[in-house]
């Protein structure tokens, strides 16, 4: 599988974002209800706790892709974050480089063509939209009176054989995604965000979060699926280990720059060959990361 495949519905998951409203929500016949400010005090609480998270200024993942259908198994990925919304994916596969940086207003893609020379390309007006609308580090329900996203309760649904509560968040640019957060262990266990395709249509992206673990007194799902409703392969984002509040220079965000060899050849010069490096202080999780005591987590799919 080349780069071109896989990098889209990878970075759409990367990719992974209130003032309050009081609507009810608890199943017919049993206990209390719950309302919106009620919930998300408690997935917070269940995250490791609102000031933790608010300390978080910078965020590594390193991991491998997989594919359900059985292709691009093990594409290594290099993934970093940095509030407020500065983004780099990097992903390795056929021997080739793709990158994609968002610097909090503008994007870029550096990745192969046909010809083995990579181009830079901006990023499209759908692909820029989407990265604004991120909210990285700790997406759009964590703190959301103070990223001015606003959140309502509608309702009690079955996600993957488990209760969970849907919110719908409806962001400072006007776009509404949907939450999905387990009634039991109060993680969030789905979200479904909107994009358009090529040809301008409108399509639902569901995002699924599994195997959380504790990683410095953070809840973080170790296990990120995305797939687009009506079929096709779903892609799997497995991360092998994370770094918290590593230096990651502004420089690691900006246009990536080109230059040429004596022979020709385009290389992009802010790429360590042959592959991308890892900051220093990353951990795996079978050393670092512990599942919390009495988790569940969603039912497998």
């Amino acid at each position: 599988m080349t780069i071109r495949r896989i990098i889209p519905l990878a970075v759409v998951t990367a990719i992974c974002v209130r003032a309050f409203s009081g609507v009810p929500a608890a199943e017919p016949g049993r206990g209390p209800s719950l309302d919106v400010a009620r919930i998300l005090e408690r997935s917070a609480a269940a995250r490791g706790g609102l000031e933790r998270w608010r300390k978080v200024r910078t965020m590594a993942w390193s991991g491998h892709v997989e594919r359900t259908d059985g292709s691009g198994q093990g594409i290594p990925f290099f993934f970093y974050q940095k509030r407020p919304n500065l983004t780099r994916f990097e992903i390795v596969a056929d021997k080739e480089k793709a990158v994609r940086v968002f610097d909090g207003e503008q994007g870029w893609k550096l990745r192969p063509t046909a010809g083995g020379r990579p181009e830079v390309q901006p990023y499209t007006d759908e692909e820029g939209r989407a990265a604004r609308d991120a909210l990285v580090i700790d997406g759009p329900v964590l703190d959301s009176k103070a990223k001015g996203v606003d959140v309502e309760l509608e309702g009690l649904d079955e996600v993957e054989g488990r209760k969970a509560f849907r919110l719908r968040a409806r962001l400072p640019s006007g776009t509404t995604e949907r939450v999905w957060i387990d009634a039991e262990t109060f993680l969030e266990i789905k979200y479904e965000r909107p994009v358009r395709d090529a040809a301008g249509g409108a399509r639902a992206v569901a995002v699924y979060l599994r195997n959380y673990k504790t990683f410095d007194g953070l809840q973080i799902p170790f296990t990120i699926e995305t797939g687009v409703p009506g079929g096709g392969p779903v892609d799997r984002l497995v991360i092998d280990r994370i770094a918290v509040d590593v230096p990651l220079p502004d420089g690691m965000f900006a246009r990536p720059g080109l230059r040429t060899s004596r022979r020709g050849i385009t290389v992009d010069t802010r790429l360590p060959p042959p592959g991308p490096t890892a900051p220093p202080g990353m951990r795996t999780p079978s050393t670092s990361a512990a599942p919390a005591d009495g988790e569940r987590g969603p039912a497998p799919r």
